[in-house]
């Protein structure tokens, strides 16, 4: 492995890291004593990372000296360690493939929570169709088991592939997927449409 190509792979790992412990990227070079333009250099692979910065990371973070190294082991040590995530961790998700939930080529992170349930994802939201309850690039972390009722929040795949959020309502024995924004109108489901999962958790400004 080349030089950049080791110094593309940490920055990538350190991005994955900081996204699995919810970090902003200014918050996370705070933690580290760095500025916040050293550590998108370093995330983008434009900076190399040196030998302090890394202990910093598996000291103030638990993240695991190998996996930073060369990507082998668990990303972090012991969740029991002190300072190490707590709770479960939901795999970031690009966009919701056809064959979910195979999406092991759609995970670009984790998001480590607090309370979050086991079997959870995350997906980042785009548009305003949801909006002022879900607004464009929120955080919404989704799980597919359950069974949806009216007034829930659920993912869905439409006939042409896309994932749109929208509330799941049942009106004179109809369902409905209905906006919160009133500029859209509601819709019903047909064939075409897939459940993919309830909305749990709306966290803002998280990635930014």
């Amino acid at each position: 492995m080349t030089s950049e190509e080791y110094q593309t792979e940490t920055g990538t790992r350190i991005r994955k890291a900081r996204l699995a412990l919810g970090l902003t990227q200014k918050e996370f070079a705070a933690s580290l004593g760095i500025v916040q333009g050293f550590l998108s250099g370093i995330e983008t692979g434009r900076k190399r990372p040196s030998d302090t910065l890394l202990i910093a990371l598996s000291h103030t973070h638990k993240i695991n000296p190998d996996w930073l190294n060369d990507g082998s082991g668990a990303p972090f040590k012991a969740a029991a360690a002190a300072g190490a995530p707590t709770g479960a961790r939901a795999p970031l998700l690009e966009v919701i493939p056809e064959q979910f939930p195979d999406v092991v080529e759609q995970i670009k992170g984790y998001v480590s929570l607090p309370n979050l349930p086991e079997g959870c994802y995350a997906i980042v939201c785009y548009g305003d169709f949801m909006a002022p309850t879900i607004r464009d690039g929120d955080l919404v972390i989704f799980t597919p088991k359950g069974e949806k009722k009216s007034g829930d929040i659920i993912l869905v795949n439409n006939r042409w592939g896309e994932s749109i959020l929208r509330r799941y309502r049942i009106k004179d024995d109809e369902v409905y997927l209905a906006p919160d924004n009133p500029v859209y109108a509601p819709f019903r489901p047909d064939d075409g449409t897939r459940t993919i999962g309830t909305v749990v958790e709306v966290w803002r400004k998280v990635l930014i």
